[in-house]
């Protein structure tokens, strides 16, 4: 009887359960039940037919607060449920606070508490399966994730698009990070094979040029070697180019390969096509609008400057090296020039951190650095045209003018050309494009020497891939982020390591004459403060305070592309053993000095003054027209528009569906 009363006297509330009918949920989520007693719960009625649970979900269960459990009922200690009802008390050893359930991740999941009525957050047995996975690589790896070497094969991985397929035990073969993914395994033996049987069919072809020891098989292994120097040196956040440098100076002076003069043809044409490619470049990167809203700022801080360091290092060169006013100026108009190929990237790691981007100083410098590389080639031209022309006195002065108006009036009318040949619905418009400038470019470069009006033809080429991309934009590409940018940046990639360890193959260290060294080195110094100090002063009335003056100045000052393409250009026309032979010999010196000194410290000072001297966007937006973070490939080069040929899919799906149902319903 007691029993009873007391039964009476303890009986539980009644609960509302809400049935919620769920919305894309997924497999692990529960419709919310609130445990909380209804004011009308005496009035409702429980539905007859109710849902049946399936004995998997007991792995989520949950207590039942209207259960009448005996007194004897142990709760167990992972019990989340509130003190609802005559339950025991729990022991004062047990943590009644709530407490922050910290997930493997690193994030505090805050709607879980400790005797709360909060629901607990459900993982998935794919998210447990993988936190399972991540603890332990973690707990395994704790001390290599400190160690250098860790962080290192951590650097040189590659973010994967697609997950990589591999082998059953590859993971206990080859474990991560420390040996390539099978991806990358199976990539370098298909570039081994393809690289090995190339060779082996230009061997047959060429004969002995192509076998060890021969002219074509030193410039491919140099080649080759020179592109993984780069990539090491990539994992400095350093320009390639200087591991591209380096591996020419190196493989030169140890004796892998021997780059004399009998190369000097074959060098010298190698040249002239990676000239083109930087030219078109700088031509392809000058923004129509950028140069209009920044024209004045863009002639200030880019042709005074320029014409400033030229004066100085030809004076210098002229009384210190002891060369003529010819090659001092030629040797000034090669070094006065500045590198985009170590400017941009650093530009772009600052740009995509927000810095800079109010006053548009990226784009500034952008277009200061095509200016210079295009006045420095046209100088270079020129001078050189003057130098080695036997003509009169009258023509050599009238060449400088006729060079001028001569490439830029080509450069005008193949960018007329590229913009009315290919029809601009074409479906081969794309590939038809590039080809013609890079046809055009090269016409231009080549022709031009072969008249002798050897200044005309840089200017051509900046003129055609600038009228080009001012036709091409206004029928929808995009400055920086188009399929002739995309190709050129491809291009470049390959002429890239040919381009710098030739360079560098030619500076043997046994022939250097320390104190040509350190006179060089004075006047790379000189110069490069004098310019400097005239861009902060030139920066006034441009909008910029004085701490963007200094970034725009300390920017200005890498060197490398320019230098690499004409610095040894008079060295193979120069005869051996001659005045003229050591002239040109120090001219190539002062131009390799000035990228081992410029192009690093340009692009450490760009990297660690930047955030202190620039002024924070606190949410960038990458602008339209911007250089991609990704490094191009082929892939990004189509020769159809895609979003066209998307469309017409869609289209295509929609109308099969509609008559396939028309035909459904005729039947029926």
């Amino acid at each position: 009887m007691s029993l009873k009363r007391q039964s009476a006297r303890m009986k539980p509330p009644k609960i509302r359960i809400f049935r919620v009918k769920p919305t894309n949920m997924s497999v692990d989520q529960d419709p919310i039940v609130s445990s909380e007693p209804s004011p009308t719960s005496h009035l409702e009625v429980p539905p007859q037919n109710s849902r049946r649970v399936s004995i998997v979900e007991s792995i989520h269960g949950h207590d039942n607060y209207g259960f009448e459990s005996p007194r004897s009922r142990k709760v167990s200690a992972n019990s989340d449920h509130a003190e609802i009802g005559p339950v025991r008390k729990k022991s004062i050893l047990h943590n009644a606070h709530p407490v922050e359930n910290v997930t493997l991740s690193g994030n505090s999941d805050s709607g879980r508490q400790i005797n709360g009525d909060v629901r607990a957050k459900k993982n998935s047995v794919t998210e447990s399966v993988h936190s399972k996975t991540r603890f332990s690589d973690m707990g395994d790896n704790e001390e290599d994730n400190r160690s250098w070497w860790y962080a290192f094969c951590m650097k040189c991985r590659q973010k994967e698009t697609h997950p990589s397929w591999q082998p059953p035990h590859w993971s206990k073969i080859c474990p991560y990070p420390f040996c390539p993914t099978y991806r990358q395994f199976s990539r370098m033996i298909a570039l081994v094979l393809i690289g090995t049987l190339s060779w082996c069919i230009l061997y047959s072809i060429v004969g002995e040029t192509a076998a060890p020891g021969g002219h074509l098989f030193q410039l491919i292994l140099l080649a080759i070697c020179a592109h993984f120097g780069g990539w090491l040196m990539s994992l400095t956040t350093l320009p390639a180019l200087i591991g591209m440098l380096f591996t020419g100076v190196l493989f030169q002076n140890v004796g892998i390969v021997n780059i004399d003069a009998s190369f000097n043809h074959i060098t010298g044409e190698l040249r002239q096509i990676a000239l083109v490619i930087i030219l078109i470049r700088a031509g392809l990167d000058l923004d129509p609008s950028a140069l209009k809203r920044l024209k004045f700022a863009v002639v200030k801080l880019g042709l005074v400057p320029w014409v400033a360091e030229a004066a100085l290092v030809a004076v210098l060169c002229r009384f210190f090296l002891d060369l003529p006013w010819d090659y001092a100026w030629l040797l000034s108009s090669i070094v006065a020039a500045v590198s985009p190929a170590v400017v941009v990237p650093c530009l772009f790691r600052l740009r995509s951190r927000g810095y800079g981007v109010a006053k548009g100083i990226p784009t500034l410098i952008i277009a200061i650095s095509g200016i210079d590389d295009a006045v420095s080639v046209a100088v270079f031209g020129i001078i050189k045209s003057i130098m080695f022309s036997n003509d009169s006195l009258t023509f050599q002065i009238l060449q400088g003018p006729i060079s001028v108006v001569g490439g830029i009036g080509f450069g005008f009318l193949w960018g007329l050309i590229c913009n009315y040949a290919p029809e601009r619905h074409d479906p081969f418009m794309v590939p038809l494009r590039i080809l013609l400038l890079l046809i055009g470019g090269m016409v231009s470069v080549f022709g031009s020497e072969l008249i002798g009006y050897g200044g005309a033809g840089p200017l051509g080429c900046v003129a055609a891939a600038f009228v080009s991309i001012y036709f091409w934009s206004k029928h929808g590409w995009e400055i920086e982020d188009n399929p002739a940018g995309t190709a050129f940046e491809i291009f470049w990639m390959i002429f890239e390591p040919i381009l710098f360890s030739i360079t560098g193959a030619q500076v043997k260290l046994d022939e250097l004459d320390p104190h040509i060294v350190s006179i060089g080195l004075g006047i790379l110094i000189a110069s490069a403060v004098v310019r400097m100090v005239v861009t902060a002063v030139l920066g006034i009335g441009c909008k910029l305070n004085l701490k963007e003056k200094s970034f725009v100045a300390i920017a200005l000052m890498s060197k490398a592309t320019v230098q690499a393409a004409l610095g040894p250009f008079t060295l193979g026309i120069a005869r051996p053993n001659t005045l003229e032979y050591e002239y040109a010999d120090k001219v190539l010196m002062v131009c390799v000095l000035s990228i081992i000194l410029t192009a690093p410290t340009g692009a450490i000072l760009i990297t660690l003054l930047g955030p202190r001297l620039l002024t924070k966007t606190k949410f960038p937006e990458v602008p339209e027209g911007w250089r991609r973070s990704h490094r191009p490939s082929i892939r990004d080069i189509s020769i159809i528009d895609e979003e066209e040929e998307r469309d017409e899919n869609i289209e295509a799906s929609v109308s099969t569906t509609i008559s396939q149902k028309d035909t459904s319903k005729s039947e029926n």
